[in-house]
Parts: structure tokens; C-alpha cells; sequence
């Protein structure tokens, strides 16, 4: 639950947004990362000290369930003359640290990220007489925020979210997010560290997937360069029923289509639905330390694997000649790694993982053959996979989101993989390596072609390939939601 007020009314949550001059005693007692961004944006809007802000009546620190403690709404004016409307500015406070006493985010040092490092912004077209901005963009970063405190997976500029609803609930087709740096909130050095601006930006599906096919930055490039989708600071207007295909069609042929072409993608792996199967061995081998086998229960990643697998997802974005997968490595890392922002813990590990196979007792053994298990979604991103990331020399992951195992594919010029030519199925613990060379992976597309047409689709699909010894079911979601997995 949340609560509108002007940010500078009283209350016993929400102290009013002092200015940089504010006085000495009253700053002493404003949260110190909270002063810094109110900072940063009293710089963009002198004129608007006290905006309207919808704030959670119980903190997350105090076992509520809403991680932003506040977000602020802006009214920006635009600029005509270039094409930028006027729109509100949304601002969230809560996913970096705000306080530096640890009730939140766990203090690492000025130097580096404060808290997660960033915090959420959203610019969304003011409607014709709009006296007061909307508050369901609040809510939707709520929820991007549950999810970042949750998985303690953090964003960057150029990743996309899959939201496969209209974000303000109506029957808009903006129905997914592309994210991209604020182009007027600047990074701000708080006491506890660095703060960035990340701003969502609503898409259509047929944007999202392109984004996909290719890249994030490629298609927020092309929403920059037409007015009603976007324009120059990427403003979502959700009553665009066009996509940037329909509106241009060349951008489709000539921009994305020579991208993919060109560049490959960059997306490097997803969550997903996804299960795998040894069929080298008979099910009842208790001892197997193989991942999945419905009807028993998974194994848990160690903290080294799964230090691996973040390392490989965020090392995904680089466009590198030699791509290579990072050794098993316990040191985990502070500070910005290339060109992605680290996580608070840095690594896939919860609460829940305590209770792990030490890394050392669990031997990486090679498989004669392998059953591969998705629903429809994940399994109409394994075309993307082979095409734009294995034939450009690259890898992609698929880390399941019901249990803890992934699938990683890689190609012949990936360094550091478990699995080989001579051995291209390799599993250490739960986490499965397949690497296929170039002629197979052209061999899978032709096979695989029906799984860029969803609409004729029926499941139960099976594909089948004995010589390689490799099968691959697309499964309705309801096999995955089942606890055997």
C-alpha cells in the first residue's frame, strides 16, 4: 500500500525535500542518500521544491512490502522546438541506499555502487488537461523493484523486460520495457556511493523482439530517431497504437534485419522455465549429480556455479572477438564489472542456498545424451540463441526460475567452457554446457523453423536428433509449475 502527498507535507515517514542550502540541523537528520538525489533533482526542477510523491506507508525495512520508500513526480515542460513533449518525470528512491546504517543495503564504501547502484526513472506523456500525473507508473516500479530485491539481479542500460501487460492495465499495446540511462538526471556521489539514473521506457512486442533478435541500445536508438514513439528522451506514450515497423517499415529491413545480421545479439541469457534430463543414465541412479529428473529432487548450484552463470550473463553484453566464459572463481567482485552494473551480493545465491553441495565434491562429468525441456516462451528464444549468439561465437543461458539449474550452449570459440568437442555435453552439478559446432547449429535452425510461428503451434513439440544424441521437448507451462521440478 502507498499514500500520495506532496513530498514536503509532514508525516512520520516522509520528511519534506530539502534544497542543497537546506539548514545544517535539519540536514543532519535527513537520510544522507536521500539529501544527495533530492539534490540532483532540485538542479532539474528548481521550480518544483515539493512535488507530489507516493510514498509507502510501511517501509520496507519495516516489514513492508513495497522496497522504493518514496517516488516523486515531476511535471516536465519539454521542449517544442525538439520534438519532446511535455510529460511527468517519475523519479524512485529506495534501490540505492538511502540511510547507510544498514536497515536496507549493506554499506561497501564511497567508491563504489550505493546499494544497488541506481535508481528507476520513468517519462510518460502528459495527456491534454492532465492537472495531477498518474500514480500506476509508481506501482510498476514497485515491481521492478520487488523483482531487483528479490533475485538481486540489477538492470543496465540496454536490457529489456518481458511484461506481456499493458503497464497501466488498459488495452495499450505498450506492454514491455527497454531500459536506457535518464538523458537529464545526472550520476550523483552520495556518501554511501554511486548513484545512476535508469529510465524505463515502454515498447510494443514487436519492438521487444527485435530488441531480442539484436539489441536493446539498437532499438532505443531507433525510438530516439521517431517523435511519436519516443523522440530524443525515449518518452512512453501509451496511447501509440504503431510500432516503429509500422510507422517506418524500412527500419525493419534496413536497420534491425542488417543488425542482427552484422552484430549478432547481445542478449546473453534469460530466466526461464526450463528443465534437463540425463539420458546416459537410468533414472534411479541416486547417485547421478545431474540437475533434473522428474520425480527427484534437484540438487542446488554452489555458490561458485552460480558465480559462473551471473559472470557469463553479464559478460554477455560485450561484443568481443573471443568471447570467454570466466574460470569457477569464489571472489566475488566490488565496482563496476565492463560495462554491467553488479548486484549487491554479486552472485545468484539467496537465502535459500545455504544448504549447497560444496563445490569441490561435485565432479563435472561428461554425457552421451541429453533431453532439453522448455515451455512455448523459452523454447521460441532457442532460434535467437543459435542464430544470434552460437554462429557469431558467442554463448547463451537459460537459468531456470522454478528450481536451481541452468543450461548454458555454447560455441567452438567460447574459452572456458566444461564442455568440449570431444565431449559436448558436460554437467557439473546441476548445470548443464552443450556445445555445438557451426554445421549442427544450421542443422537445428532448419529443424527448429516452426518455433518463429507460435501461432500454429500445438504442444507437446518434440525434436529429435539421434545422431547427435540430443532431444528437445517444448512443454506446456503447467509441467514446470509442478513441484516434481
Amino acid at each position: 500500500m502507498a499514500e500520495l502527498r506532496p513530498s514536503g507535507a509532514p508525516g512520520p515517514t516522509a520528511p519534506p525535500a530539502p534544497g542543497p542550502a537546506a539548514p545544517p540541523a535539519f540536514a543532519s537528520l535527513f537520510p544522507p542518500g536521500l539529501h544527495a538525489i533530492y539534490g540532483e533533482c532540485r538542479r532539474l526542477y528548481p521550480d518544483q521544491p515539493n512535488p507530489l510523491q507516493v510514498t509507502a506507508i510501511v517501509k520496507y525495512w519495516l516489514g513492508g512490502p513495497d522496497p522504493l520508500d518514496y517516488v516523486s513526480m515531476y511535471r516536465n515542460v519539454g521542449s517544442p522546438s525538439a520534438n519532446i513533449p511535455e510529460h511527468w518525470h517519475y523519479i524512485s528512491f529506495g534501490l540505492s541506499d538511502l540511510y547507510g546504517d544498514s536497515r536496507v543495503h549493506e554499506f561497501t564504501g564511497t567508491d563504489g555502487p550505493s546499494g544497488f547502484g541506481f535508481e528507476l526513472t520513468f517519462r510518460l506523456k502528459r495527456e491534454t488537461g492532465e492537472s495531477a500525473p498518474p500514480t500506476w507508473p509508481a506501482e510498476l516500479m514497485q515491481g521492478l523493484a520487488r523483482y531487483v530485491f528479490q533475485s538481486e539481479n540489477t538492470f543496465c542500460s540496454g536490457d529489456h523486460v518481458s511484461w506481456h501487460s499493458p503497464l497501466d492495465n488498459s488495452e495499450s499495446r505498450i506492454q514491455h520495457m527497454l531500459l536506457t540511462e535518464d538523458p537529464q538526471l545526472q550520476p550523483v556521489q552520495t556518501p554511501f556511493g554511486v548513484v545512476t539514473f535508469l529510465q524505463i521506457v515502454g515498447v510494443c512486442t514487436e519492438e521487444l523482439h527485435s530488441a531480442q533478435q539484436w539489441n536493446g541500445q539498437g532499438i532505443l536508438e531507433l525510438l530516439r530517431t521517431v517523435p511519436v514513439a519516443g523522440g530524443p528522451w525515449l518518452i512512453t506514450d501509451m496511447r501509440r497504437g504503431e510500432t516503429i515497423f509500422e510507422i517506418d517499415p524500412h527500419l525493419q529491413q534496413d536497420r534491425v534485419d542488417k543488425g542482427i545480421e552484422t552484430d549478432g545479439s547481445n542478449l546473453s541469457g534469460v530466466s526461464a522455465k526450463c528443465a534437463w534430463d540425463d539420458l546416459s543414465r537410468p533414472p534411479e541412479d541416486d547417485e547421478d549429480s545431474r540437475s533434473i529428473c522428474i520425480g527427484t529432487q534437484p540438487r542446488r548450484l554452489s555458490g561458485k556455479d552460480t558465480e559462473q552463470i551471473r559472470e557469463t550473463l553479464r559478460r554477455g553484453l560485450e561484443i568481443n572477438s573471443k568471447p570467454v566464459l570466466p574460470p569457477i572463481n569464489p571472489q566475488r567482485q566490488n565496482g563496476l564489472t565492463h560495462d554491467r552494473t553488479p548486484s549487491r551480493k554479486d552472485s545468484l545465491e539467496s537465502e535459500s542456498s545455504t544448504a549447497m553441495i560444496p563445490h569441490e565434491l561435485i565432479r563435472t562429468r561428461q554425457l552421451e545424451s541429453v533431453h532439453l525441456k522448455f515451455n512455448q516462451e523459452s523454447g521460441a528464444l532457442i532460434p535467437l540463441c543459435l542464430r544470434g549468439r552460437l554462429l557469431h561465437g558467442r554463448h547463451f543461458t537459460y537459468k531456470s526460475i522454478t528450481g536451481d539449474m541452468a543450461i548454458t550452449f555454447v560455441s567452438t570459440g567460447v574459452e572456458g567452457a566444461f564442455a568440449t568437442e570431444e565431449h559436448p555435453y558436460a554437467a557439473h552439478g546441476p548445470w548443464l554446457q552443450i556445445l555445438l559446432t557451426e554445421e549442427f547449429v544450421e542443422k537445428m535452425l532448419e529443424d527448429l523453423e516452426d518455433l518463429t510461428s507460435p501461432e500454429e503451434f500445438k504442444l507437446p513439440k518434440e525434436y529429435s536428433w539421434p545422431e547427435k544424441k540430443l532431444k528437445v521437448s517444448i512443454l506446456p507451462d503447467v509441467v514446470f509449475d509442478s513441484p516434481l521440478h
